[in-house]
């Protein structure tokens, strides 16, 4: 029971149920209080009790950057490379729920890590059996003949809610955003309702990103990681990448991921929010409350930092902005932007974002 109910419930039992009462009930050996209540006024100091129970009950967290791959597996995986001594072991749901659900963290979308095309199904079909994940970003390219039938295929699948494209697996956004088919299939991905992440930011696929919002002005966008990415030093770089981040701040369609934000500085990983606030201040006054999300980019996040310190960082920074934008941060933003699906009776109401 909540314990403001049951201090309510205590405090009733000692009062008779006449609307205007000053006698207590015998009970001999409890010290005698002034039960001269006003039942109106009780009632609605209940009702505002609960109320300050409900505003520190925690805020359920959907992570919306988790990746899931198993190097056992006969065929292998693309990535981690086998002499990674913290990444090459299996990340499945069972591992990430052990480490998660303690936090609080109550759903994950899972976000590609490989360019081989069934291993799209190999996530769905892992993801199928715990419904902590709510969501997976998928690995296909537009432009390539295929594409449409493959984006047909997995779309069947509720839970494939987008596609990842980036500074990954040799692939070059800026040049492939000059032939007409790339362009023709980022429509047709728009048009099923799906999302773009793009991955591992330069200034580049920044500008990128707008060219992408230019030209197919429906497609809603996530940028990935771009907390770690250190601004250009040249003058005229930077006001060019500013430029180009103001812009996608100015449109409603673009979501950014607060993901990658701690960073390693001669040798060590610092812990403290203040060293990483005025990053995420910029991005805060770029984007806004309803248009930046939680990710933990885990195991990858492993290579910095225990998950509980990578979420610490950022909990600490919204808690400080206010409930509605720590549930805004954490849950409610990554409703529209990936349209998930809930799956378990722990998980928040997408219809209440």
């Amino acid at each position: 029971m909540c314990p403001a109910v049951r201090k309510l419930r205590v405090q009733d039992h000692n009062l008779v149920t006449n609307e205007y009462s000053c006698l207590p009930r015998p009970n001999a050996g409890l010290p005698r209080y002034n039960t001269c209540v006003n039942r109106r006024s009780f009632l609605a100091s209940s009702v505002a009790a609960l109320a300050d129970a409900a505003q520190t009950a925690p805020v359920p967290i959907i992570d919306t950057h988790i990746h899931l791959f198993d190097p056992t597996r006969p065929q292998g995986i693309p990535w981690p490379e086998k002499n990674d001594a913290v990444l090459y072991k299996p990340a499945l749901p069972e591992r990430y729920r052990k480490i998660a659900a303690p936090l609080g963290i109550t759903g994950a979308i899972e976000v590609e890590a490989s360019p081989w095309l069934e291993d799209n199904q190999w996530v769905l079909d892992v993801a199928a059996k715990d419904p902590i994940i709510v969501g997976t970003v998928g690995n296909l390219e537009p432009g390539k003949p295929d594409f449409r039938k493959h984006l047909e295929r997995f779309h069947r699948n509720p839970l494939f809610r987008g596609i990842r494209y980036g500074n990954l697996w040799g692939r070059d956004l800026s040049a492939e955003l000059l032939k007409p088919a790339f362009i023709a299939d980022l429509k047709a991905l728009s048009e099923a309702g799906l999302s773009l992440d793009t991955a591992n930011q330069t200034p580049a696929l920044i500008a990128a990103a707008v060219r992408v919002t230019d030209r197919v002005p429906n497609l809603r966008v996530i940028i990935d990681h771009l907390p770690q990415m250190d601004p250009p030093a040249d003058s005229a770089a930077l006001r060019a990448f500013h430029a180009d981040l103001g812009e996608l701040g100015k449109r409603p369609q673009v979501y950014l991921k607060i993901s990658e934000v701690l960073r390693r500085v001669d040798g060590r990983v610092p812990t403290d929010l203040n060293f990483y606030r005025p990053r995420l201040d910029h991005l805060w006054d770029i984007f806004g409350e309803d248009r930046l999300l939680y990710g933990s980019d885990w195991p990858n996040s492993d290579v910095w930092a225990p998950y509980p310190q990578v979420l610490s960082v950022v909990r600490g920074y919204f808690t400080a902005k206010g409930k509605t934008a720590v549930e805004k941060y954490f849950w409610k933003n990554s409703v529209a932007a990936y349209r998930w699906v809930k799956r378990d009776a722990g998980q928040p109401n997408p219809a209440a974002a």
